[in-house]
């Protein structure tokens, strides 16, 4: 089997997206079901890894079902468009705040511009449009039909973006957590807190956390990145970090710091909560990680959400 591909049990799939070139950095996940889905196609660049994906698992142009994002960052959706042309039957399922972007998503990648530059055409690619007729937007709850009476719930869990919704196969017990709780490094066992702008807000993220532990999850999978088993821990491991994080950033912003300084402050407070960057860690397994989770992007999100509420 392809090295992007790695079986879960209960027929499901982690594939590799291979972000940017990268290894271990955006998972997307099969669900093999009666109806195939696929949850998190990840970036426009990843669009033919996960079409190769699809073909060695047997999942033909006219076989899959659904796809399935949790929100419509660009390392998340941003090949939706690409998946939805090779793949004409699968209905494009995504929170009703994102929907728009999908099918029309001149304004997003505006956006995503101004902050990546250059950068973004080799991070992400561009997002091309999904034709509207086939997206359906789900709100507070939604459902999605896997075949053989296996389901897909999902549930919105705002506070890393307003759009973002986790996906609890009623099969297996599974929870797709997107980035609602937070990055997970498979090498080091971290979790690290996820809050970029404009969205985050700590209390609402605090309480979709919450709502994850109260479905009784027997597994997290995260976008970022794989399987997790140890499910309260890692939950309860989230919320900390966002306290830690932002209580940080309070006190910078408190003394009067700007952004750079306040980043470094926060680096020096949390850097060793992290075996990923702790003195001695591996520089290319910590540049990974800084280029998908920098420091400087979580201290602008929070600094965002307190300049709000004051």
């Amino acid at each position: 089997m392809d090295t992007t591909i790695t079986p879960l049990g209960g027929d499901v799939y982690e594939i590799d997206t291979r972000m940017a070139g990268y290894s271990g950095i955006t998972a997307g996940y099969l669900i093999l079901s009666d109806r195939p889905c696929l949850v998190e196609p990840g970036t426009a660049g990843s669009a033919p890894v996960v079409r190769n994906a699809l073909s060695e698992l047997g999942v033909g142009p006219a076989d899959l079902a659904t796809v399935v994002v949790t929100h419509i960052h660009l390392d998340h959706a941003g090949g939706v468009g690409d998946i939805a042309e090779t793949y004409p039957e699968a209905e494009v399922v995504v929170h009703e705040k994102g929907a728009r972007h999908l099918a029309s998503p001149e304004r997003l990648m505006r956006s995503a511009r101004m902050v990546y530059g250059d950068a973004l055409d080799t991070l992400f690619g561009e997002l091309r449009p999904t034709e509207a007729a086939r997206i359906r937007a789900v709100e507070e709850t939604g459902s999605i039909d896997l075949g053989g009476g296996r389901r897909l719930e999902s549930y919105y869990s705002p506070g890393h973006a307003k759009h973002h919704v986790g996906l609890m196969d009623s099969q297996t017990g599974d929870l797709y957590v997107g980035d609602a709780a937070g990055i997970y490094v498979p090498e080091t066992k971290d979790v690290r807190p996820a809050t970029p702008p404009p969205d985050f807000d700590l209390d609402t993220a605090l309480a979709s956390l919450r709502k994850f532990r109260e479905l009784g999850p027997q597994r997290l999978l995260f976008a970022h990145y794989g399987p997790v088993v140890e499910v309260a821990d890692t939950l309860e491991r989230s919320a900390e970090e966002l306290r830690i994080w932002v209580d940080a950033v309070r006190d910078a912003k408190e003394e009067g710091l700007d952004l750079d300084h306040a980043v470094e402050m926060v680096r020096d407070r949390t850097n060793e909560r992290y075996a990923v960057t702790r003195e001695g860690a591996d520089p290319e397994l910590a540049a990974k990680y800084e280029l998908l989770n920098g420091a400087e992007s979580n201290v602008a999100g929070i600094m965002h959400a307190l300049n709000r509420h004051a």
